[in-house]
């Protein structure tokens, strides 16, 4: 399995990385923005810091921002995604029209 990366966004501003990698997940703030002190922290979990967040499961906040239930049902139907994927669900439904400021999106080689 290759490493899948995605955005993080603060109310439209990149906060920092989400990866995906053999070992777990990873979440690192983008360097620009933990230098603006007024930006804050994308989670109270998640505090603003230089080193990485490492984990062995999707870390409880982005996990938090999918969808359960009946919808998240719909969701895997229509998009036709593994509900078991955690995050390839949270690459595909946390875009927009999320609740809050968080959203997550595909990273690209840009």
């Amino acid at each position: 399995m290759n490493s899948r990366k995605a955005w993080v966004y603060n109310n439209g501003e990149l906060a920092g990385v989400l990866e995906e990698t053999l070992q777990g997940y990873v979440f690192t703030y983008n360097r620009d923005y933990l230098l603006r002190e007024s930006a804050p922290a994308v989670s109270l979990t998640l505090p603003k810091q230089t080193e990485p967040f490492v984990a062995a499961t999707l870390f409880p906040f982005f996990f938090g921002l999918l969808a359960e239930g009946v919808n998240k049902d719909v969701q895997c139907r229509m998009l036709k995604i593994d509900g078991n994927d955690h995050f390839g669900r949270l690459l595909i439904t946390a875009g927009s029209d999320t609740i809050g400021a968080i959203t997550v999106k595909p990273a690209t080689d840009d």
